[in-house]
């Protein structure tokens, strides 16, 4: 590993995040402004470090930034309840059911199409139709 305190490119390096996204953190509060070298860089802590690896594990697992915003400040918390945590991670459960749901109905109807279609050399296709005119909801 790098020796601390570290640049934003190493810190990048390390963590596996951009300096842009890295800079983007902090421009949004998810992570405080690092301290400055005498040259007017930014300098990353291991507080700092452990925070940037925390946040891309979190938003690997697909935590808005919102969601990951507010981990970040429980687990900063040693006195918060993991069930704030529980909470959280039981919503985003709920929402990413909810986005596999959608998907599989996407992919069911795209199968569907896909089957009718002849794949061949005529312009007549029933997946642009579909497309063109969707099926109104009854």
């Amino acid at each position: 590993m790098t020796e601390l305190p570290m640049n934003i490119g190493a810190a990048a390096k390390t963590t596996g995040i951009s300096a842009k996204m890295i800079r983007y953190y902090e421009d949004i509060g998810l992570i405080s402004k690092p301290a400055r070298s005498s040259g007017g860089y930014r300098t990353y802590s291991t507080s700092e470090i452990h925070s940037l690896h925390f946040i891309r594990q979190a938003r690997e697992l697909g935590f808005s930034t919102q969601q990951v915003a507010e981990l970040l400040s429980l687990r900063n918390d040693k006195s918060s309840p993991s069930h704030k945590v529980k909470a959280i991670t039981m919503s985003h459960i709920a929402s990413l059911k909810e986005k596999i749901h959608k998907l599989e109905a996407m992919k069911k109807t795209l199968s569907e199409l896909a089957s009718c279609c002849h794949g061949d050399d005529h312009h007549d296709c029933p997946i642009l139709d579909s497309i063109a005119h969707p099926l109104e909801d009854e």
